[in-house]
């Protein structure tokens, strides 16, 4: 008998909330404006382009491109939170690229220690006054030496 009341309710409920839907799609459908086609503006054909007016539209200003020299972009694919300093940690973070070279003991494979260390010494290298942060002049020193080319570049 419970079984029944309860399937009862539950169709009940069901019917109830399918009209409920029903009737407000029937709503939303009944307010949308008609498409307006005149004599002046015929439809669209199907494969032409759509157009619009935006000669009195108004925008945010598009952010403009500094130029940054070589070592201004050197610096900041380090410096990640952009502060003018280049912490431990973000020197760090950028040298994973360089494990192939670092592999110190010829094994063929690089152990985090191995790289960590000559990291390390590197930073320590170029922190001249110790204090933990590079600055820019500091970063510039661990910039890396030309390579010097056996034959001249080509003039084509």
């Amino acid at each position: 008998m419970n079984r029944m009341v309860l399937g009862a309710v539950v169709a009940l409920l069901l019917v109830g909330v399918g009209l409920f839907w029903l009737q407000g799609r029937a709503e939303i459908e009944e307010g949308a404006p008609p498409p307006e086609l005149t004599a002046e503006a015929p439809a669209p054909a199907p494969d032409a382009l759509p157009t619009a007016d935006v000669s009195g539209l108004r925008g945010p200003a598009p952010p403009e491109a500094t130029e940054l020299t070589r070592e201004q972009q050197r610096f900041f694919r380090y410096d990640r939170n952009r502060d003018g300093q280049i912490s431990r940690n973000e020197m760090l973070s950028t040298r994973t690229a360089a494990f192939r070279r670092l592999d110190k003991d010829g094994n063929n494979l690089l152990t985090f220690e191995e790289w960590a260390a000559t990291t390390v010494t590197r930073f320590e290298d170029a922190d001249v006054n110790g204090d933990g942060i590079l600055t820019s002049e500091e970063f510039a020193a661990t910039a890396p030496r030309p390579r010097a080319t056996s034959r001249p570049n080509c003039n084509c």
